[in-house]
């Protein structure tokens, strides 16, 4: 009797272009997170930023997600998913260089423009990646073989935070001033500090728009295997069943939150920890504990993937979900570091929530994959709607981080971390329904 051969995550066949996919997780990964300080950076260059005009930097960031899906899905079927990788990275690059003139007019509006388009590539890239390498192998194997790519992610989210800290965050000299001592400046020493601090934001960029030309000359010459479910469906066929999926629909609505939970935690790090400097006469480096968060979420990613192997991806997600849920309310309510050790535990739970949800609600897909990933990726655009509604709450008592107080204790840049802990219980009920309903995944 033969027994069933049990299915590989990656074959040999298909390793190559798995590994040159792959590589692209890590470069939009460091395009995040070398954005998520550049609220803090901004505010602190630009103090005349109000905290809800500097988070528009993360609305301007995920909103091209959104904008640019729907037409990468429909560019891919037209064409193929190399042409979207390429188109991808040639607006990558473009956003990129844009940061030089951006810093040269000194004009915020500029470098949101830039961030704009830089995301539109980022949003070609990530709606084909994500469902090609789902069909890069075995379908049973296809959530752990995301998981595994997407775990490649945080690399690049920790580079682009090592190069915040070092290449941009400590090269500030607005940094070097009280808010009192930098009001007091004269217009024309503001100037001078203001032309260096907005240059040392733009040079990270434009070195990074070198390396996507650098990868994009590497993709050109790799063969990037086609599809079986390739050009089988028409698009009202697509969007028809796609809106009568409902799993489908609850994948979108999950991915917004935890897009959104993410967004939050990792941005608003500096705040808390501000506050925390301020309140406790404490001398803390908020990037540190962001490294931590990210080497714990790449800690979380791997357990998960693993953990996958012997059971239900949907149950990994439901329990991740809601002890994530239960980190973000230490975070709100202990007070000090015990607070701020709470706030950087949630990213282990966080850690394999995109790449799950996008392989539970692709399930069982076929060509219509290929818009279901537009929807998934324009969900994304949940880091730009919710810091913003985090910020609002920032900014209830005034631009400090502590003017309001809630059950008289809870400072309001503490009690604003309720809204990652209401994405995450969302996260963690979608697990629970689907474990319900489509069992072993």
């Amino acid at each position: 009797m033969n027994k069933e051969t049990k299915p590989v995550i990656v074959s040999k066949k298909l390793l190559f272009p798995f590994i040159i996919i792959t590589s692209l997780f890590a470069l939009w990964g460091i395009a995040n997170d070398l954005t998520n300080p550049m609220v803090s950076a901004f505010k602190k260059v630009m103090p005349e930023l109000s905290n809800l005009q500097a988070s528009l930097v993360q609305s301007a960031f995920y909103f091209g997600y959104f904008f640019m899906a729907l037409p990468a899905a429909l560019f891919i079927r037209k064409y193929s998913y190399k042409s979207g990788i390429i188109l991808g990275l040639v607006l990558y690059a473009i956003g990129a260089f844009m940061f030089y003139p951006a810093a040269a007019y000194e004009d915020f509006n500029f470098f949101l423009i830039s961030l704009w388009v830089i995301t539109c590539g980022l949003s070609f890239l990530e709606t084909t990646a994500n469902p090609l390498i789902l069909a890069l192998g075995d379908k049973r194997t296809s959530t752990q073989r995301l998981n595994l790519a997407q775990a490649f992610n945080p690399v690049g989210s920790l580079t682009g935070m090592v190069i915040a800290q070092v290449f941009v965050l400590s090269a500030l000299k607005s940094d070097d001033y009280t808010t009192e001592a930098y009001n007091a400046l004269s217009s024309e020493e503001l100037s001078i500090v203001r032309e260096n601090d907005l240059g040392v934001i733009s040079l990270p960029y434009i070195a990074l728009g070198i390396l996507v030309l650098v990868i994009m000359g590497i993709i050109i010459f790799t063969k990037i295997p086609k599809t079986p479910e390739e050009d089988k469906m028409s698009l009202s066929e697509s969007f028809k069943k796609l809106f009568a999926n409902k799993n489908y629909i609850g994948g979108v609505v999950a991915q917004a939150a935890c897009v959104g939970s993410q967004i939050m935690c990792w941005t608003f790090i500096f705040q808390y920890v501000d506050n925390l400097n301020a309140t406790y006469d404490m001398n803390i480096t908020a990037t540190n504990f962001n490294i931590t968060a990210m080497c714990l979420f790449l800690t979380g990613r791997w357990i998960g993937t693993g953990l996958m192997k012997k059971m239900n991806p949907s149950k990994v997600l439901m329990i991740f979900g809601f002890s994530g849920a239960i980190c973000a309310i230490g975070a709100v309510v202990l007070p000090g570091v015990p607070g701020l050790i709470s706030l950087v535990a949630i990213s282990i739970f966080m850690s394999i929530m995109f790449p799950t949800i996008y392989g539970i609600a692709l399930k069982d897909m076929g060509d219509e994959a290929k818009i279901g990933s537009a929807g998934l990726v324009m969900a994304i655009v949940g880091g730009a709607f919710m810091p913003p509604i985090q910020a609002a709450i920032l900014d209830i008592g005034g631009d400090g981080f502590n003017d309001v107080s809630f059950l008289g204790y809870i400072p309001e840049v503490n009690f604003s971390f309720l809204l990652p802990m209401l994405c995450l219980i969302v996260v963690g009920f979608y697990g629970f329904r689907t474990m319900k309903k489509l069992g072993k995944v």
